[in-house]
């Protein structure tokens, strides 16, 4: 198994996998466009015969409060059925975050996640170390509700303590219920 930075190249092979796996797809545009704006912070899997089994594209955006302050986002991360429960996706989103750290120095990284995918909320939440930040409504094509979550990097810095909503997390006054549990 390789894993190493995805190139445009490559972008045939991830709209594959991201076809094969997620009901979320983009246009081949906007797959270019992230792997030229941000070259530094997208990784794929490749399997011995070069075929692509996993992958995380991100990017880098303005915070939706504070626009000067960039943020890391994770847009989409798959690894095929047959290579999961491998450390794929964690050693994928580890990478991608040291990326994004390294060469953009951001304060913390977001995405969304399925109400429903409770594999992947558990990766986030409990393998990585991401929280809740709020729960979209309706955010998915389907109507499927998201949670948006997000991981703080630097909790020292000074950004942290001036302006707390920025991270936002605190327990909301009513927890929001994931799987039958309350979560904060």
């Amino acid at each position: 198994m390789n894993i190493r930075r995805a190139e445009p190249k490559d972008l045939t092979k991830i709209q594959q996998c991201n076809l094969h796996n997620l009901p979320e797809n983009y246009h081949m545009r906007y797959w270019a466009y992230s792997f030229i704006t941000w070259p530094e912070v997208s990784y794929l899997a490749e399997d011995s015969s070069g075929r692509v089994v996993g992958y995380v594209l991100s990017s880098i955006e303005p915070d939706e409060q504070f626009p000067w302050l960039q943020v890391g986002h994770v847009n989409s991360l798959s690894v095929l059925r047959t290579y999961r429960r491998l450390g794929l996706a964690k050693r994928l989103m580890l990478l991608s975050q040291k990326a994004m750290i390294d060469s953009y120095n951001i304060e913390y990284i977001q995405l969304h996640v399925r109400k429903s995918n409770r594999a992947a909320f558990t990766l986030y939440r409990d393998k990585l170390g991401f929280q809740i930040h709020r729960k979209e409504v309706g955010y998915y094509g389907d109507g499927e509700d998201a949670y948006s979550m997000r991981i703080v990097l630097k909790p020292q810095s000074f950004l942290y303590h001036v302006f707390p909503v920025i991270y936002n997390f605190h327990p909301p006054a009513s927890p929001i219920t994931v799987f039958g549990s309350a979560a904060s």
